[in-house]
């Protein structure tokens, strides 16, 4: 009996102590580490629109998404996407220029030299008529975005080589997943993501509107003053430069680019697209936003200083039978083309800068 109490004692605390035991957890599944590219370019809210702007990105047609502005911005700076791996769309729209160019003419891929300067797209998700390029021929970003892909001259690849190209690229599928939800890759959705990208890239909170909107005196100086009064007056800029974004998007002739000795122009701009001669050598007014950093000026960037530009404008442009009606001999003095120079480098702004991502997605697979 004492011998069958002591085992059973013997079992239960066997027992207990199994039962006391604390069984090990399994490992916890490591976390993958987020790769380097999206670390670098993480999703972020789309911004607020700066002062003087007035853009309100939400209630755009084709609104951006974040998901959409992250991938947008990689494919803007993705050089894969022309035909020898050596051009992007930051080649010619320059974040340091607001994003135009610092030359007279873009260059494309093995060095080709286009006819025109690239124009700046700030504040572009916002226009007064729907038309884009110097001679309005896309009707949207997401054309315009398409359009250098598939020029010769310019990126050198066609849309269906880049969209293989992107295909290739494996880790940017889950990217167009977030943005698009699948992960198919179409020209039409690289063209919307860029588009995104570009929307975002405001400018605003420049000295004139702090002067203008905020009431704030001391944003500009007396000369700054002097050329808006000028500006909205005897110089009659407002004329074609209207509207928070200073350009009417419509398209005029001032001579750039005439030859009188054969009286032909060397580009024929807006007339190439409408098929009228009466838009002959007319190219769309550009924004004055931040146009301080847009030199050299004019389509052909044959024009070097804004004060150039002010000068060209007070000879009356350069004659030719199409010249505007609006383009008239202003007879500015000295310092009033000074003033005139002076308000419109107080239009830079802020809200648009950017940089190339320091990382891009990669193939996933060796091999791709």
């Amino acid at each position: 009996m004492r011998t069958l109490v002591g085992a059973l004692a013997l079992g239960l605390a066997c027992s207990m102590a199994a039962c006391s035991r604390t069984e090990s957890p399994a490992p916890a599944a490591a976390t993958p580490p987020i790769p380097a590219w999206e670390a670098d370019n993480p999703i972020t809210p789309l911004p607020d629109s700066p002062l003087g702007a007035d853009i309100q990105l939400a209630s755009l047609p084709n609104a951006p998404t974040p998901e959409q502005v992250r991938l947008g911005r990689w494919l803007f700076y993705d050089t894969r996407l022309s035909g020898d791996g050596s051009v992007s769309c930051a080649t010619c729209h320059r974040p340091e220029h607001a994003f135009s160019e610092p030359t007279p003419h873009s260059t494309g891929i093995r060095g080709q030299a286009g006819g025109r300067k690239s124009p700046s797209f700030v504040n572009a998700a916002v226009t007064l008529y729907p038309n884009f390029f110097w001679d309005g021929r896309a009707q949207s970003l997401e054309e315009q975005a398409l359009g250098p892909i598939a020029n010769p001259i310019e990126m050198g690849a066609t849309h269906e080589s880049m969209v293989a190209s992107i295909q290739k690229v494996g880790a940017y599928a889950p990217y167009f997943k977030q943005a698009f939800g699948s992960e198919e890759i179409s020209k039409e959705r690289v063209a919307q993501a860029i588009a995104a990208y570009e929307k975002t890239r405001m400018s605003g909170n420049s000295p004139v509107d702090r002067w203008r909107l905020n009431k704030d005196e001391s944003a500009v100086p007396d000369q700054v003053k002097q050329g808006y009064e000028l500006f909205f007056g005897k110089a009659a800029c407002n004329q074609c430069h209207l509207g928070n974004n200073y350009t009417d998007s419509r398209f005029h002739n001032l001579g750039v680019g005439y030859d009188p000795r054969t009286k032909t122009f060397k580009d024929e701009g807006r007339s190439a697209i409408s098929k009228d001669p009466a838009d002959l050598g007319a190219f769309k007014t550009p924004t004055l936003r931040d146009v301080a950093k847009h030199a050299p000026y004019m389509h052909d960037g044959s024009v070097a200083t804004l004060r150039e530009v002010v000068e060209l404008y007070d000879r009356g442009g350069e004659k030719n039978p199409n010249l505007d009606p609006k383009i008239k001999k202003l007879n500015l003095t000295p310092a009033e083309v000074d003033a005139l120079v002076a308000f419109m480098e107080a239009l830079s702004g802020e809200g648009y800068m950017d940089h190339a991502p320091k990382a891009f997605p990669q193939a996933e697979r060796t091999g791709e």
